[in-house]
């Protein structure tokens, strides 16, 4: 039933150390320090372990909400320093932003494709992986359409390579075989404390010219679709992420839930899930006057506009001037 492959052979290059002058190496090649390098690489491989562990649990009847819950616990019992985003299961036509809220009814179907997107931090240095299941084995053209395009954009992954080219490939690949690149998602750099920094990398053909550093961190996903590749919000938005941490101006309940979400999520998204449990007074409301008063953002729900459903791959990669490194590659 689990009808998927996340190998990434031939094109993985995971560090490997067993001595100082190696991982020296290493860390000169990607203009890293060993320490941030060292919480680089340890973010990807819990993701990559916890992603591959997770997928095992995805069977029709499941409730979404325990999937959640359970990846991100995995996350933080294998030792990872905080999360990085809300686990994220998208089933058919949505392609990205559903994690359950409290009490969620939703259960995993007997057909159709799942995506599972998770991602950790150590000390502020990210990693994201997503994978699709195929529930009943009726839709590999979606998982070889997606998965293929991670493959190919990952070996194109050198200094200098713009991120048009990298758009190009992905696109190439998803229409070769026979669908959509969905052109409104796109990969995106990563920065410390930042899932989305600097630039993006587009999922079909672009002129763009800005190009790929040694140094530098990105997450790259290909979403394949059958319809027409551009995506809608549905309600309700179930994933935030704070945009300022001072404002004087806002009723003191309100402060007060501001400074809590910084506290504990500094500049990276949560989910409303997690809001739900801290059982403070009044939380809801007081979220609610915080987006409004432009403190916090939200991340809507996002749908394949015309219905279709959708597929995604997505690893994380350092690059180097020796070439990818794929960190949640397991």
């Amino acid at each position: 039933m689990l009808l998927f492959s996340f190998s990434t052979d031939l094109l993985v290059c995971q560090l490997q150390w067993t001595d100082k002058t190696s991982r020296s190496h290493h860390s000169e090649a990607s203009g890293v320090s060993a320490d941030s390098l060292d919480d680089i690489i340890l973010a990807g491989r819990i993701t990559g372990h916890v992603l591959r562990e997770v997928s095992q649990r995805i069977r029709p009847g499941a409730r979404v909400v325990d999937i959640c819950e359970l990846a991100e616990h995995r996350l933080l019992d294998r030792g990872a320093t905080g999360l990085a985003f809300p686990c994220n299961i998208s089933i058919d036509d949505v392609a990205a932003h559903y994690t359950s809220p409290q009490h969620d009814s939703t259960l995993i179907p007997d057909s159709g494709l799942v995506k599972v997107d998770i991602g950790a931090h150590m000390n502020g240095y990210l990693a994201d992986s997503a994978l699709t299941i195929d529930l009943d084995g009726s839709h590999p053209n979606f998982i070889s359409a997606a998965h293929s395009a991670l493959q190919a954009a990952i070996a194109e992954m050198h200094p200098g390579v713009t991120v048009g080219h990298i758009g190009t490939v992905i696109e190439r690949e998803i229409r070769r075989i026979g669908l959509t690149p969905v052109y409104q998602l796109a990969g995106h750099e990563m920065r410390r404390w930042t899932l989305h920094a600097g630039l993006s990398i587009p999922n079909i053909s672009s002129a763009e010219q800005y190009e790929i550093k040694a140094g530098h961190v990105y997450a790259i996903e290909p979403f394949a679709t059958d319809g027409t590749g551009a995506v809608a919000e549905r309600r309700p938005t179930l994933i935030f992420s704070g945009t300022t941490f001072g404002r004087p101006d806002l009723p003191a309940a309100a402060r007060d839930l501001l400074k809590t979400l910084h506290q504990r999520f500094r500049t990276l998204p949560f989910a409303l899930r997690w809001v739900q449990q801290m059982g403070l007074p009044d939380v809801e409301a007081n979220l609610r006057t915080l987006i409004n008063a432009g403190a916090i953002r939200g991340y809507p729900v996002l749908v394949e506009a015309s219905g279709g459903i959708v597929s995604q791959f997505e690893h994380t990669v350092l690059v180097t001037e020796d070439g990818p490194v794929v960190t949640t590659a397991v």
